[in-house]
């Protein structure tokens, strides 16, 4: 269970290093001339946060074909319409830029009654936006409103991003194995971890599970630190984007779904 405790998050931590605006800085490139660069960057930006948007249109009820157009459609405006060139002048958090942005578009599709076909005579991006449905059945059949389950899955997309940059230096490490044994234990509630059993599996200690584990957490926390900073625009904004995504993620796993 993620926990403000476990993330080693107590609120009024400082900013550590030179702060990098990752993100935006794709933001800028695709929202500059339409070169090769440009549009490779929209696609990265697409590849990592299509689906917290299809989420948010599935839920506020579109069906799956025309929610796969949707969102593919309207990434493609965002960059025929130079709409990322206006968000470097807004800044604030990338997932409100989006998110606003995808009401304003799906708003003016309906209000101008453009049906999106399939496809929309549109050259779309290389997203799977297809699988979106199959992840979306797992969804809970809960109350939470389209913004609320938006926010969910933006938040569980970071920390899957965060887990993905740890497995993948500890296999370029040799250490793959041991991370497939630990990794729910990163962010797990310690009363219910066997180090014991761990070390006996992976040929370690109860010692040194209990210190590659406290490493682990520690490292998570980093790169949590990190992922998150990318998506603001002032240094300032982390610690409270950290505190509200970890109690987005607290709120769903405890079924609160009445928001924030």
């Amino acid at each position: 269970m993620l926990s403000h405790a476990l993330f080693g998050y107590t609120g009024g931590l400082k900013p550590q290093g030179r702060f990098a605006t990752t993100h935006w800085s794709l933001v800028a490139a695709a929202g500059g001339s339409h070169t090769r660069e440009s549009a490779a960057a929209l696609d990265a930006l697409c590849r990592i946060y299509w689906y917290p948007l299809y989420a948010f249109v599935r839920r506020a009820g579109y069906d799956a074909a025309r929610a796969e157009d949707s969102v593919q459609a309207f990434f493609v405006h965002l960059f025929e319409h130079d709409s990322f060139a206006a968000a470097r002048q807004e800044r604030g958090r990338f997932r409100s830029f989006l998110l606003g942005a995808l009401k304003h578009f799906l708003a003016n599709e309906y209000e101008h009654g453009r049906a999106l076909k399939r496809g929309g005579g549109q050259t779309l991006l290389s997203l799977d936006v297809s699988s979106g449905e199959n992840r979306y059945m797992l969804e809970p059949r809960d109350e939470s409103t389209p913004e609320m389950l938006f926010e969910r899955r933006w938040a569980a997309t970071l920390i899957d991003r965060v887990h993905m940059q740890l497995r993948t230096a500890l296999v370029r490490s040799g250490k793959g194995a041991l991370f497939e044994q630990l990794k729910d234990y990163i962010t797990g509630v310690e009363d219910d971890v066997s180090y014991r059993d761990v070390g006996s599996v992976v040929g370690l200690s109860e010692g040194a599970v209990r210190v590659t584990v406290h490493r682990l957490r520690r490292r998570f926390r980093e790169v949590l630190r990190e992922e998150i900073a990318q998506t603001v625009s002032n240094p300032a904004e982390t610690d409270a984007e950290i505190e509200f995504l970890l109690g987005v993620l607290s709120r769903a796993r405890a079924g609160d779904v009445s928001g924030p």
